[in-house]
């Protein structure tokens, strides 16, 4: 494929490489003022933060799979991996190189998404059928995900056996204990059977077999199994590139107070894959792109550096939905679960609001 040429004015190109919740909102805020390429290698953004929603309502996806073009209208989609970046230049898989004045680069997690928007309905129609289809349900991993597909099950099909088992000694370890013990306890109440301490060997029920062996000995029969265990960072990639010195021990992007990625000046970091020490959520990542945004659009204007702003890591708040009417919300000095917790989140899971971010109708299903 040829480099693809800026027609817009000089010193105005901007890519964002990634279009998770951090890199479409700001391709979007980015639009109107500057020549943008977003590079991603699906076609779609996705609230990823509601998918476990989706697979026991797939039409609720409908809302939250979201093609890049519905939002951001004026720039220009790549739909490829970024490989390389060079002091002028992107480089993706399919051979385009894209040239930047300036660089956001929000690849959050590796994971493996289904390329058309098309395709990932599909995949969560197929998810679908295979819980309405089994009597009995194992997952794996009890995080977020784990928790709130558990949930999920456990409220729209209270007649299926749920097990839930965790490696850890206790659910939710990236909240505080309060709100694990309260987690764990509504599962408890649901009928959920919560193994903590142990892992599971999936390959043991190879052969049409449905029983599974755990760590500790124990055997768990489930017709249908998810793996929702926690994802690498996007980011190895970058270690052939020009900001190979730009990542810390863990993988991670370290960047200033301005977002900007370590001794440069014109790139960018954010969203998850940046060494903030802070809670990984997306009202976090959507932070961190208003504040980037905010800043290319003042040096992209001549402005000077004491103009720029600053990010500010604020108080934590995590709220894990519990199916349709519950969550459970840690604030800095209150824990809670239940239903008043459950009307901030889980009737939308934010989706209104987040499809309202990027100028769509919080409602309508295309668009």
């Amino acid at each position: 494929m040829a480099g693809i040429v800026s027609t817009s004015k000089q010193g105005k190109r901007v890519v964002v490489i990634g279009g998770g919740v951090a890199g479409s909102l700001a391709a979007k805020l980015l639009q109107a003022d500057a020549d943008v390429t977003l590079i991603d290698p699906k076609e779609y953004f996705e609230i990823t933060w509601a998918s476990l929603r989706s697979m026991v309502e797939p039409s609720f996806a409908e809302r939250t799979v979201i093609n890049h073009k519905n939002y951001f209208k004026k720039g220009r989609v790549v739909t490829s991996p970024a490989i390389n970046i060079t002091e002028s230049d992107v480089m993706t898989k399919a051979g385009a190189v894209i040239g930047y004045d300036y660089l956001v680069i929000a690849t959050g997690h590796n994971d493996l998404f289904p390329k058309t928007r098309q395709e990932k309905l599909s995949q969560y129609q197929a998810e679908y059928e295979k819980i309405v289809s089994s009597q009995s349900v194992l997952i794996v991993g009890g995080g977020p995900s784990g928790v709130e597909l558990a949930a999920e099950i456990a409220v729209d099909f209270p007649e299926k056996k749920v097990t839930l088992v965790h490696k850890g000694p206790r659910l939710l370890e990236f909240v505080g204990e309060k709100a694990a013990d309260k987690a764990f306890d509504w599962l408890e109440s649901k009928k959920v059977e919560v193994i903590l301490n142990q892992s599971v060997d999936l390959s043991s029920a190879s052969d049409g077999n449905k029983t599974y062996r755990t760590s500790g000995g124990e055997t768990i029969h489930a017709d249908c199994h998810f793996l929702c265990v926690g994802k690498p960072l996007a980011s190895q990639w970058l270690s052939g590139t020009v900001l190979k010195d730009s990542l810390d021990g863990k993988g991670r992007v370290m960047v200033d107070e301005h977002l900007r990625v370590k001794d440069r000046k014109n790139v960018f970091a954010i969203g998850d894959i940046t060494n903030i020490p802070e809670m990984k959520q997306g009202y976090i990542a959507e932070s961190h792109a208003n504040v980037a945004v905010k800043n290319i659009k003042v040096m992209m204007s001549g402005g000077k550096k004491k103009r720029l702003s600053t990010y500010k890591p604020g108080s934590e708040i995590a709220i894990v939905s519990l199916g349709r009417r519950d969550s459970v919300a840690q604030f800095p000095f209150v824990t809670v679960v239940g239903c008043l917790p459950g009307l901030i989140k889980s009737k939308d899971l934010f989706v209104g609001k987040t499809r309202k971010a990027r100028g769509l109708s919080p409602k309508l299903v295309q668009g």
